[in-house]
């Protein structure tokens, strides 16, 4: 009896650590003291806080007000933040966000930090430090979304970001990583469904907007583990619930700039890419993951559409292991 018991709770414990009940979308997370906060797309940028990964506590958003900037640099904002990125960068904590208009590249990635993420501690404030890197519509053949900070061993701060178009980007940047410190129009293209890639910005065509096309890729993370930066995107279509075809793919390097090659020695900015995960019967598509080791143990952090309750966005937590050709894999 004893025993049923704990075989009942460990499969109670697993299920709830795959697919947990609170509807979020592209989930980044930090530890901070004893508590777990999850920052993902909402108005403002919704809070999540948990003790246990588990049983989570809404918290108050990070903006009240969208900000002014962003407001006057994007038409039609009215405060729906996407895809946040929290890292702990300069001794606080570096929150970028994005902000934009729904399938073009008229978009900003914004950075407000906070030197705790205890909503009690006095030295708690938000300070906004406005926009970062900017694109534009017929000017830029990148998007400015989904931003991830990586810190070189030597304390380079680099930026990823990017979706469609192009495909994803990387620049270097200032020492205090609010602006890059390279020429934003020269940077490369580190992934891409393309079979080829151009990092020159092409002309707009009649002063149209230059066409996303169908490169399906978003959401990139890197993530240092042994000798390897590894990075991970998200390809093909979120957003359509049932019918949402997301999934992770993964490729490495030794150095933060690549170039990223999977499994089979591709690429990964001429269409390589290593599948990590896909959605199934349960989930509709899964994607825009963020990485972390916690208390000596890897996790992907990621959202899911769930078959279950109409396609609906939830959080999923799994633990990635590793095979011994030092690739992440999740059981």
């Amino acid at each position: 009896m004893i025993q049923l018991f704990f075989i009942t709770l460990t499969i109670l414990f697993s299920s709830l650590l795959y697919g947990q009940d609170i509807r979020v979308h592209d989930p980044v997370m930090a530890k901070h003291n004893d508590t777990y906060y999850l920052f993902c797309t909402g108005r403002g940028i919704s809070v999540w806080s948990s003790t246990d990964l588990l049983s989570w506590e809404r918290e108050q958003p990070v903006f009240s007000e969208a900000p002014q900037w962003a407001l006057e640099a994007v038409k039609g904002f009215r405060g729906h933040i996407w895809a946040p990125d929290i890292s702990f960068f300069n001794g606080k904590y570096y929150l970028y966000y994005s902000v934009s208009a729904f399938g073009k590249n008229t978009s900003c990635i914004g950075l407000v930090t906070n030197p705790t993420l205890d909503p009690y501690d006095p030295d708690f404030l938000w300070t906004d430090h406005g926009k970062v890197i900017q694109s534009f519509p017929g000017k830029t053949n990148w998007n400015a979304i989904d931003p991830n900070l990586i810190v070189a061993e030597d304390g380079t701060p680099y930026l990823s970001f990017g979706s469609f178009w192009d495909g994803l980007k990387l620049v270097k940047m200032n020492k205090d990583a609010t602006i890059p410190a390279e020429d934003i129009n020269a940077i490369p293209t580190i992934a891409s469904r393309k079979k080829s890639s151009s990092n020159i910005n092409p002309p707009s065509i009649d002063n149209n907007p230059v066409d996303a096309g169908g490169n399906a890729i978003e959401a990139p993370f890197i993530f240092k583990k042994g000798d390897y930066y590894y990075l991970f995107a998200s390809i093909d279509y979120c957003c359509k619930g049932v019918n949402s075809t997301y999934k992770m793919i993964v490729g490495r390097s030794k150095t933060i700039p690549g170039p990223y090659l999977d499994k089979e020695g591709k690429n990964m900015a001429t269409g390589g890419g290593s599948l990590l995960l896909k959605g199934n019967e349960d989930w509709h598509g899964v994607g825009h993951n963020s990485t972390y080791n916690f208390n000596g143990k890897d996790y992907l952090v990621f959202h899911g559409y769930d078959a279950h309750d109409n396609g609906r966005p939830k959080l999923l937590i799994k633990e990635m292991h590793w095979d011994t050709e030092g690739w992440p894999v999740i059981k």
